[in-house]
């Protein structure tokens, strides 16, 4: 066990619970009556409506409401220090199964499902460890992982292909492996288009070999994307992969600044949500990451007494991570590097084209 929940949250939690809101207690949307089972999902500071891995896993949530029947609770965290005392308030008001959407629930999420056994619990990318950082399973909490390097190597090597400049570039939020897998799987895909072509596309912002590279230090602040996507822009990149949820947008407000500079979103698909709808041109394509898909189906299985502790790991195989359509650039992909990209998604799914990341799950 690495901490514990200080029992005086717990005079607070009804109070937390209600701050950081709460969907209706019952619904019958499908006709289905689960309205028994209680749903409930915490977001780490980035907020339900951040265009990116909260609003996936809160679309998975309410999906479940309307398919299901299930009530639901949510506590959106606005700030790091909000996530135990939300975990608490779920606690207390005895939801069935709780979902931490983040890896920087992982703490809070351990600590609340080892201190409550009866309750189940699942925590959206990331695994649990102890204090050394090894690898520790428990019977009532389910990681949902994804192998997102698979989907990013699409998006290198389309990176690679679509450059005018022959300089791409990549950047994190914080260096997690959530967000590392990614970068590594971009800068594989580069690589591989270079071989292929025998071009030599430069990628900055990321070593995958050193596994260091350029981070914003956070996942709030827009700021620092815009700021650091500029730097890319003057270094000669045209084409910039944030992986840092919602700091993403300051990618995107910093190339509409520059003629013919393009973004690759993460998580979702970047060109659907409304928060980018002024910058849905400047959109190539996304790395998704079928958050929504994974929360349901925990939800379901838990709802029908199959809850398992096994990690749920999305793969190019089934569907849990993939690459979304080119939408205003759908014209402007060649169609023999969209056939490229085709073949390598199938050697991948095929096992004949592994796609390595110390991050990798």
């Amino acid at each position: 066990m690495k901490k514990s929940i200080p029992a005086a949250l717990t005079a607070a939690a009804a109070l937390t619970l209600a701050a950081c809101g709460a969907a209706p207690e019952e619904t019958g949307g499908s006709g289905e009556d689960n309205s028994d089972f209680l749903a409930c999902m915490i977001s780490d500071e980035g907020g339900w409506d951040d265009a990116s891995f909260n609003e996936s896993g809160y679309n998975g949530l309410t999906q479940a409401e309307t398919d299901l029947g299930v009530t639901i609770r949510d506590a959106e965290s606005t700030d790091p220090g909000q996530y135990a005392s939300n975990a608490d308030a779920m606690v207390q008001a005895g939801c069935s199964l709780t979902i931490g959407v983040g890896f920087a629930l992982e703490d809070t999420i351990q600590e609340v499902a080892e201190a409550n056994e009866d309750l189940n619990f699942a925590l959206v990318d990331s695994g649990f460890s102890d204090d050394e950082f090894n690898p520790v399973e428990y019977d009532n909490a389910k990681p949902l992982l994804f192998n997102t390097q698979e989907a990013a190597y699409l998006a290198g090597y389309l990176a690679a292909g679509m450059t005018e400049t022959g300089t791409v570039a990549t950047y994190g939020g914080q260096p997690f492996p959530s967000v590392t897998i990614f970068m590594d799987g971009f800068v594989d895909g580069v690589a591989a288009y270079n071989e292929a072509h025998g071009t030599d596309v430069q990628t900055l912002g990321w070593d995958k070999d050193a596994q260091n590279g350029s981070m914003t230090g956070d996942f709030t602040n827009t700021e620092n994307g815009y700021n650091t996507t500029q730097q890319f822009i003057a270094d000669g990149a045209d084409i910039i992969l944030p992986v840092a949820g919602p700091v993403g947008g300051g990618s995107l407000r910093a190339a509409a600044e520059h003629e013919d500079v393009s973004v690759i979103w993460v998580d979702s698909d970047g060109y659907e949500q409304p928060a980018n709808a002024d910058y849905q041109h400047l959109i190539l394509t996304s790395v998704l990451k079928q958050i929504q898909t994974a929360v349901f189906d925990t939800i379901e299985s838990s709802v029908e007494g199959d809850f398992s502790a096994e990690p749920y790991v999305g793969t190019l195989e089934n569907g849990g991570v993939g690459l979304a359509p080119f939408h205003d650039f759908e014209d402007a992909v060649p169609a023999e590097l969209q056939t490229e990209i085709e073949d390598l998604q199938a050697q991948i799914v095929a096992g004949d084209l592994e796609i390595t990341s110390p991050s990798a799950n």
